[in-house]
């Protein structure tokens, strides 16, 4: 009884010291680079913090260049302390752009909305952090490209089709088993009852 008990409080023990080690996870992921005409695109940017990092000041720019006669680099969105338009964004641009990155700045990405085939090209995602331990003051600077293509229909997802044909076999499959179990299972019914009908006689 006694070592049942330790081992009760080791295993407690233990479960605390594992509690207390989990940490949101931060997963880099790569953003979408094909939209459709009309809809809405996320440019996906994520940049995960260290955790030296978690009170570092973050500013974000994002840059567009575009992909046809008109090769210009422009800042069309900005994140210095809050998410906003730059004052000299071209009116292309304007309440086009929407923020949907997360709390702690380790999302960053940005959606256009209403997309149109001008918004094919180059989207650069250039996050800056600034950060001091005491007297030591440092930055780190990460930039993501995304080559963005806009197409006037949604291509087919071979993938959600084929997941859509085995779940409708596998549907039809099921059902055929469980059919045959029910027969089956209804039979063996059957003659036990009959059995016990000839054995009272």
């Amino acid at each position: 009884m006694l070592n049942h008990m330790r081992l009760v409080l080791h295993l407690l023990m233990l479960f605390i010291f594992a509690v207390q080690e989990v940490r949101l996870v931060c997963v880099d992921v790569a953003s979408n680079t094909e939209a459709t005409v009309g809809g809405v695109m996320k440019l996906t940017c994520i940049y995960c913090m260290k955790r030296e990092e978690i009170s570092a000041e973050t500013k974000v720019d994002w840059f567009y260049t575009g992909s046809a006669s008109d090769y210009r680099r422009m800042l069309i969105y900005l994140y210095d302390r809050e998410p906003q338009e730059p004052e000299d964004a071209e009116m292309y641009w304007k309440g086009r752009l929407t923020w949907i990155g997360s709390k702690d700045l380790q999302d960053i990405s940005i959606s256009i909305v209403n997309v149109s085939a001008n918004d094919s090209g180059t989207y650069e995602c250039e996050v800056s952090r600034f950060f001091e331990f005491d007297s030591f003051k440092h930055s780190t600077t990460k930039k993501i490209t995304i080559e963005l293509k806009v197409k006037m229909q949604a291509s087919v997802d071979t993938t959600a089709l084929y997941s859509k044909i085995m779940m409708y076999v596998l549907l039809v499959f099921l059902t055929l088993w469980l059919l045959v179990e029910m027969i089956y299972c209804y039979r063996k019914i059957s003659k036990s009852e009959e059995l016990a009908q000839d054995t009272a006689y």
